[in-house]
């Protein structure tokens, strides 16, 4: 706490109160745990990276193999083909949390299908919040982009050069 104050000053307009909110912010980050293994780092890293949010997308839909899933992935997905190597690591990751099941199927040579838990379910649900938020304010974010970029044109051209 004493490095905050330091850093928001002890004069400044309004310290107290965003000293406050700053206070049981890093209270609650210590909470949902500081390791890179916590579920509250892995968890947002795991929807923010390449695969795992269209891998859960895809198993909304059915049960999949993992040559079937490699496929959609390449079809439907705009970041292009994901290595086997890549599309393995993501379906280990997302079991491991729980996210999605394994399953063994009884063929010859056995097979395995990947499909969608209870918990994956309910962080998809969150995630087409998300989603249906960006949808809400496309039309603002893409204004605030030009807008931003207009302004860093000018500042660029008003510097020295």
């Amino acid at each position: 706490m004493r490095s905050l104050v330091q850093i928001l000053g002890e004069a400044a307009p309004g310290s107290q109160a965003a000293l406050a909110q700053l206070g049981a912010m890093v209270r609650n980050m210590a909470a949902d745990g500081v390791l890179r293994e916590d579920p509250m780092r892995e968890v947002f890293a795991r929807i923010g990276d390449k695969w795992s949010t269209l891998l859960l997308l895809l198993l909304r839909t059915g049960n999949y193999r993992h040559a079937v899933l490699r496929r959609l992935v390449s079809a439907v997905g705009s970041e292009g083909r994901i290595s086997q190597r890549m599309l393995t690591l993501r379906l280990r990751a997302l079991e491991r949390d729980g996210l999605i099941a394994r399953r063994v199927i009884a063929t010859q040579p056995p097979g395995v299908e990947y499909g969608l838990t209870e918990l994956g379910a309910g962080l998809l649900r969150q995630v087409d919040a998300m989603m249906q938020w960006v949808r809400t304010h496309n039309a603002e974010i893409r204004r605030a982009r030009l807008e931003f970029e207009a302004a860093d044109a000018r500042s660029d051209d008003e510097k020295p050069g």
